[in-house]
């Protein structure tokens, strides 16, 4: 009998996680409602990990497959307010989050092994 073990060890091929959550505010007051992604850098396994704040801004990740958490390492951080649809013709979607922390995100964090609570201070100046 020949067992073969992937990198996320127990012979499955998943990376490892860490558990993340966190309260996102911006300029002090809870952000509710948006969109926290967590996207690995320098990974050649695995993808992103997205939250949704509640109303005291509150998140928790969740990788593939319903999985908590995030993949263990460096991650670009993004913080966007989702759409209900395109906007109107001749209009463009204006995020009200500003782009450094979205399209332009200069946010990076890193998640440990076990649990992480990575909290978020956004500034809308």
């Amino acid at each position: 009998m020949i067992l073969v073990a992937g990198c996320g060890g127990g012979g499955s091929d998943a990376p490892p996680i860490g558990r993340v959550e966190g309260v996102v505010k911006m300029d002090g007051q809870p952000l509710p409602g948006v969109i926290v992604g967590f996207e690995p850098q320098g990974v050649s396994v695995g993808g992103p990990s997205n939250g949704r704040t509640d109303d005291q801004g509150h998140y928790e990740l969740t990788y593939s497959n319903g999985t908590k958490g995030a993949i263990i390492g460096t991650h670009k951080v993004t913080i966007t307010t989702p759409t209900e649809g395109p906007p109107p013709p001749g209009q463009k979607y204006k995020d009200p989050i500003p782009a450094r922390y979205n399209s332009a995100s200069e946010l990076s964090q890193e998640v440990q092994a076990g649990a992480n609570v990575i909290d978020l201070e956004l500034s809308s100046q």
